[in-house]
């Protein structure tokens, strides 16, 4: 056994699942370096052979890579692990969570009348009037409607978009910082992630057009309420970014377009760029419901059948029953106009802490959505000394792949008035008199 490494096996499989096991018991954590084949095999008696088809196991299911001269290392998001946020202190006011208000979502009643029994629904997986809802409601913001699906919320529509289109070792685009879960799904996936650096009108066209020339098979990103960056596309950088992807006929793009009611801000999307490979994928979480775990999208034929087909296999159809749900709620006039309600608080809550937080010369971004992204030199020190005063903020570790540190704020339940004291004891913890430009971006 290589006592160092804690790893043990005699065939491929077991020292693979030995790796597993030590990076998910935090033995190996991230960027862990793994011995050298030959050497590994010579502690274990094995031959190179085996030690070398049991890191290639663990490369495809996104558990290490490989650096070159630099060896195998565990992963910076291994699939075993999980970037999931630590649990809140008790007694601190939770700002790191990025939910809703409860104050604005509607109650979730099932439909009164139940499917009749046990039947297939697949010959007719879609309600055919909540499509026609879907493409009324993506019509307007000039996204194609030809073809719609449904899935069990965004991240199972784009996880199973993008398995069936890649294979294990291909490389994302995907935006930096960005949605932890889209990391960690990409990496379960084993597929590789290239950041593209995000500012306050989203992906950069620049940085995309580097991701492109590295061989990426797939574009994944937020055309507004960027989280947790809080970026938003304009009109010019829609157009710019179309441009450069027109370079890339053959990729997919993936366009999450996950708080869009209540985003605050148009959207400019990809989608209405002439692409010949992409989805626009939409859920209603973060308006509707936290519970009602349905996503609906707009893609090219191509995506349909592929993305439909592996749903056939799989699950088979989303609940006609969920769907029943989502069509009630979205057809309703009083839950329109909560919803109304909604994107209106939140961008006045949004508002109200980068003014405030700007009159304190700490600079934050968020033009869009319900976060704000605030740069700074060392996000333990701020999380910490924010719990300090009550607050409990998101570390931005787990939502960055190369980019600068910072921390996520959601503002979903922040008052104005509350907004002031937090303001205050950010920069109190920043220390009085620092320069914005010590912790601005």
């Amino acid at each position: 056994m290589a006592i160092q490494y804690g790893i043990s096996g005699t065939t491929a499989k077991g020292i693979a699942a030995s790796v597993e096991r030590s990076v998910a018991e935090g033995v190996l954590g991230p960027d862990a370096a793994l011995p050298p084949v030959r050497r590994l095999a010579d502690e274990l008696g094995v031959s190179p052979g085996t030690v070398a088809t049991a890191y290639k196991e663990l490369r495809r299911r996104g558990i290490v890579v490989t650096r070159g001269r630099g060896g195998t290392v565990v992963a910076q998001a291994p699939s075993v692990a999980s970037r999931r946020p630590p649990r809140v202190p008790e007694g601190l006011r939770d700002l790191a969570g990025g939910h809703p208000d409860p104050l604005f979502l509607p109650a979730l009643v099932p439909p009164s009348r139940l499917s009749p029994g046990a039947r297939s629904h697949r010959s007719t997986p879609r309600l055919g009037r909540l499509e026609e809802v879907v493409r009324d409601w993506l019509r307007p913001d000039g996204v194609p409607v030809d073809q719609v699906t449904f899935a069990h919320g965004a991240l199972d529509l784009i996880g199973r978009s993008l398995s069936v289109e890649l294979r294990p070792g291909d490389a994302v685009a995907m935006e930096d910082p960005g949605y932890h879960h889209l990391l960690d799904l990409v990496t379960a996936l084993g597929l590789r992630s290239v950041p593209v650096a995000v500012d306050d009108e989203g992906l950069r066209p620049d940085a995309l057009r580097v991701a492109l020339r590295a061989g990426v098979r797939a574009v994944v990103c937020s055309p507004r309420a960027q989280n947790p960056y809080g970026g938003s596309f304009s009109a010019a950088r829609r157009d710019a970014l179309v441009e450069v992807l027109r370079d890339g006929p053959e990729v997919l793009v993936v366009e999450n377009d996950h708080a869009s009611a209540v985003a605050g801000v148009p959207l400019w999307s990809l989608a209405s760029g002439g692409l010949p490979r992409w989805v626009h994928v939409r859920t209603v979480s973060k308006f509707l419901g936290t519970d009602l775990r349905w996503a609906a999208a707009a893609c090219d034929r191509t995506t349909l059948a592929r993305h439909d087909g592996r749903l056939l296999l799989t699950s088979g159809w989303v609940s006609h029953l969920l769907q029943e749900t989502a069509h009630g709620l979205m057809t309703d006039d009083g839950t329109r106009a909560l919803v109304t309600r909604a994107q209106e608080t939140y961008g006045l809550r949004r508002r109200a802490l980068r003014d405030e937080l700007s009159r304190r010369g700490i600079t934050s971004h968020g033009v869009s959505g319900m976060n704000l992204w605030v740069p700074v030199r060392d996000e333990s020190a701020v999380v910490n000394g924010l719990r300090s005063y009550g607050w409990w903020v998101a570390a931005g570790a787990r939502f960055r792949l190369s980019s600068e540190p910072g921390v996520r704020i959601s503002v979903a339940e922040l008052e104005p008035a509350d907004a002031v004291r937090l303001a205050s004891d950010f920069a109190a913890v920043l220390g009085e008199g620092e320069s914005e430009a010590t912790y601005g971006g």
